[in-house]
């Protein structure tokens, strides 16, 4: 039995549909869904975890810590953690995956770049002014697809040759921002105005759904990515046997979030 917390977000979703596509026995978790779980009250986490054979986790938007608690009401199950590319460029902080690797529990690191599921926050400017705003637009990052990121995600946590494995997660070209708004207005079938936005301009967009600290980092990124943020990464195609998704692609199967 597997279960998936954050089973309701862009890669926690269709996580859950692949895994019950392939035949698996899956336990849904998250705060409010029919079997609850909160990460930051580990205690809450043992009737979810009860029986698992692997765990997937997913850990919610500022959790800090510590993540031993969580780990302790595992009881053995492998544990697939999706992390982030920033881990292994030196952006972000290492003590999640530290904690995982000195658990002496089984585990699979997910280094996840850029998600193309963030184009979401255009979403409303796009609709009503066909319009989309951001700075740095002519910087390009290797944006994943969500989706990928389940299909990874479910691969590994039914094989368990995987164990042991950090694997970084990327989409398979580079694309800008202004790029970005080209796919979706094909996507749309009509054109959408790429708006350059300041830096300032950007922070003060950012800090309505992300501290200020963070909106920084993620400006960092944005702006002057080094050379190993700009990798696009084998390890998709190395665990599917497919290349990755194009924000294309992710653009069209999304479309209606921005007619």
């Amino acid at each position: 039995m597997i279960v998936v917390t954050g089973a309701t977000g862009n890669v926690g979703r269709p996580l859950v549909e692949a895994l019950t596509a392939a035949g698996e026995e899956v336990r849904a978790v998250s705060r409010k869904g029919p079997v609850p779980g909160d990460l930051s009250d580990a205690s809450s986490l043992r009737p979810a975890f009860s029986g698992a054979t692997a765990v997937f986790l997913l850990l919610p938007p500022g959790f800090q810590g510590p993540l031993e608690p969580v780990l302790s009401q595992v009881d053995g199950a492998r544990v697939v953690l999706l992390s982030s590319q920033g881990v292994g460029t030196g952006r972000h902080p290492s003590f999640f995956e530290d904690a995982l690797r000195a658990s002496g529990l089984k585990w699979t690191v997910l280094r996840a770049g850029g998600f193309a599921s963030n184009a979401f926050q255009w979403a409303e400017s796009v609709r009503y002014s066909r319009t989309l705003a951001a700075p740095f637009g002519d910087v390009a990052l290797p944006v994943i697809d969500p989706s990928d990121i389940a299909e990874v995600a479910a691969a590994v946590l039914v094989d368990p040759s995987h164990a042991g494995q950090t694997y970084e997660l990327t989409g398979p070209a580079l694309i800008s921002p202004r790029d970005q708004a080209a796919a979706i207005g094909t996507a749309l079938g009509e054109p959408i105005e790429f708006v350059p936005q300041t830096r300032e301009e950007a922070r003060s967009d950012m800090s309505g759904f992300m501290p200020a600290e963070v909106a920084e980092a993620t400006l960092d990124i944005l702006g002057s990515p080094s050379p190993a943020e700009q990798r696009v990464s084998p390890d998709v195609a190395r665990v599917l046997g497919r290349p990755p998704r194009t924000f294309a692609d992710w653009a069209a199967r999304n479309a209606v979030a921005f007619k």
